[in-house]
Parts: structure tokens; sequence; C-alpha cells
């Protein structure tokens, strides 16, 4: 049975960087909203005084983020800011294929196509400026809109968004999401080639394919 603190936390941990409101918590959980800003002070205490606790909770306007300890930023820092040279891993290619054909669009939004979180990847994705925020949705919440760079139409050789190929079909995007170790190189190839580009056009293609079917 979960309990009060669970309910919380979990809250907190799927609201991710956009933070969620003590009306949204209390709406979520139907506690009084007295009850919910006691159960957030009873878990910020409990991670202040757990040496073992990456987390601590953030107020920023009214919202509440779980974050991790301002200790922890240096080696947070260096997992987030990997050299370029290093690979562009398979959830990586897949939230910014996501962003790239739906944008603007919400972390949440990205969430539901994939079936799992995807915060942490979106970082990735804003450090190495491939994408970033396009503002805040206009509902509840106001959730963070994110979209492509002029960083990622000057690497894949695009003028503007428009010429990135038709949308896949929605098979066309399982099969890249059943590959299996995939990584592609954020650095293009001595043929000034990419993968990731080489990927989008054999998606392309099968898309094509079963529209001539």
């Amino acid at each position: 049975m979960q309990n009060s603190l669970q309910q919380i936390e979990g809250l907190l941990f799927v609201a991710g960087d956009e933070g969620v409101t003590l009306a949204e918590l209390s709406a979520a959980t139907n506690f009084l909203k007295p009850a919910v800003s006691g159960l957030l002070d009873e878990l910020a205490i409990k991670y202040a005084e757990d040496k073992s606790s990456a987390f601590e909770i953030l107020v920023t306007d009214d919202h509440y983020q779980l974050v991790t300890k301002s200790s922890l930023s240096k080696t947070i820092h260096q997992y987030l800011t990997a050299p370029l040279t290093t690979a562009l891993s398979q959830a990586s290619l897949e939230v910014l294929a996501i962003i790239a054909y739906k944008q603007p669009v919400t972390r949440i939004e990205v969430d539901e196509i994939r079936g799992v979180q995807s915060q942490s990847t979106i970082q990735k994705l804003l450090l190495r400026d491939l994408v970033t925020s396009k503002g805040r949705a206009n509902e509840p919440g106001r959730p963070i809109l994110y979209g492509t760079t002029a960083y990622f139409l000057n690497y894949f050789g695009l003028t503007n968004i428009d010429q990135l190929p038709p949308l896949v079909t929605a098979q066309a995007l399982e099969n890249l999401k059943n590959q299996q170790d995939v990584v592609v190189p954020l650095i293009p190839t001595e043929n000034k080639q990419s993968l990731f580009d080489v990927t989008i056009a054999d998606l392309t293609k099968e898309s094509e394919n079963n529209e001539e079917k």
C-alpha cells in the first residue's frame, strides 16, 4: 500500500523540471493543501538528514521540484557535458526525432510517446545545443515546450525545419525504437555524413514503400 510520502515523492519525480504546484499535488492525492505542505516539509527534512540520498526539494515560483543536491553538481555536470565526440545514444536519438517532428512539444508528451521518462535525455540534448526551450504551453502547470535549434539545422545541413523528410509512419518509428545497441556520433564521419542522416533516410524510404503498398 502506498504511503503519503511515496505519493508526493512519485509526483515530484514525474513532474520533472517543470515542477508541480501545491494545488496540483493536492488534486492528485486528494490531500488537503496543509497536509501536502506538511508532507513536503517532511520529505525535505528526510532528504537533508539522509547523507546517502542524492535529492532535495527546490521551490521556484510556487512550483516544487525534485532535484539533485548541490554537492553532486560536479559529478552531474561531467555526465551531462560529455565530450561531443561521444556517441548519441538510442534514447537521445529517439527523443531528438520526436522533438524534431512534433515541435513544439512538452516533456510529458515525449514521455507519453516513448513510454518512459525522458527528462535526463532532454537535459543532455539541451546542453549539446540540439534542442532548446520554445516557451511554455498554455495548460495547467505551464510545462516547457521544446524544439530544435539553429545548431541542429546546421549540423544536419538543413536550411529550415521544413527540409526534414516527411514524417515517418508509426511502424517505422516502432522499428527505430526496437533497434538495439545503436549509437550515433555527434561529429560527422570523414565523408561528412552523419549516421543520423542515414537512419532518417532509411526511415523515409520505408515510409514511402509503405505508402506505395
